[in-house]
């Protein structure tokens, strides 16, 4: 009899993706309950959430811990990613939804569970898209999110103009906060996950996916926050502003 295939260990993924993440960003997890300090003022503990660019689901699950009687539809276009976070997730119990959607691309919302949501979130990946799929994806959560809803994004949003005396003295301040062997921990974590991954069987097909639709994250430089700023209001939030700041690492909170 042929041996049973070995089962991945999904959850020492997860694990690993959320120490390398750490390791670029040491104030992930207080950024995390930020966020979840504000979405808990402003709608309880019962809602609907977004979670974009959800990656294997780092934000969702602490979300979903939190919050017991929430629910969370987790997106994300890489095919790898996702595969992890439904391998190491599930479902929740039935609260956890993974949808296969390209953020701000013509017709994204089809994938999404039908009705409005109370809630979206995102941390370190709307920096990733271009301008235009940038203003289509904040005029879509302008019809998604309920009147009163909130969106929330936590990731690195540069000062305008971006290479102006504000981004230098932060680039400044952060060189010298952040050992120059930190820095390149980070990014050897960042290539040994991805280099793991790739050895994984059952990832084979997901890796095929992920090159097929071109996955990989663009080299783009990101938006300022006077660009995401400009697309809330343009898109009819009514009150747009930084919730919390570490210089460029920011919180940006809109309410419809």
């Amino acid at each position: 009899m042929a041996p049973r295939p070995r089962r991945p260990d999904w959850k020492a993924y997860l694990r690993a993706w959320d120490r390398q993440q750490e390791a670029f960003n040491p104030t992930r997890e207080a950024r995390f309950s930020l966020m979840f300090d504000v979405v808990e003022a402003k709608l309880g503990s019962r809602f609907s959430a977004l979670d974009l660019g959800c990656g294997p689901g780092s934000l969702s699950i602490r979300l979903l811990r939190r919050f017991p009687r929430a629910r969370v539809a987790a997106v994300d276009y890489d095919p790898v990613v996702r595969q992890v976070g439904e391998g190491a997730l599930g479902t929740v119990g039935g609260r956890l939804t993974w949808v296969d959607a390209k953020l701000g691309a013509p017709g994204w919302t089809r994938a999404l569970p039908a009705g409005k949501f109370d809630v979206a979130l995102s941390t370190t990946a709307l920096h990733w898209l271009s301008r235009p799929d940038l203003a289509r994806l904040y005029r879509d959560l302008g019809r998604l999110l309920r009147h009163g809803g909130v969106f929330l994004n936590g990731d690195s949003l540069p000062f305008s103009p971006p290479n102006g005396p504000m981004s230098r003295l932060s680039r400044t301040v952060l060189e010298r906060s952040v050992s120059r062997r930190d820095r390149r921990a980070g990014w050897s974590g960042w290539r040994a996950w991805w280099a793991s991954a790739r050895r994984e069987p059952a990832l084979r097909a997901a890796f095929r996916e992920h090159r097929r639709r071109g996955a990989s994250h663009p080299t783009r430089p990101a938006s300022p926050l006077d660009v995401h700023e400009h697309y809330l209001r343009a898109a009819r939030f009514r009150t747009v502003g930084t919730v919390w700041q570490n210089f460029e690492n920011r919180v940006l909170y809109a309410e419809r």
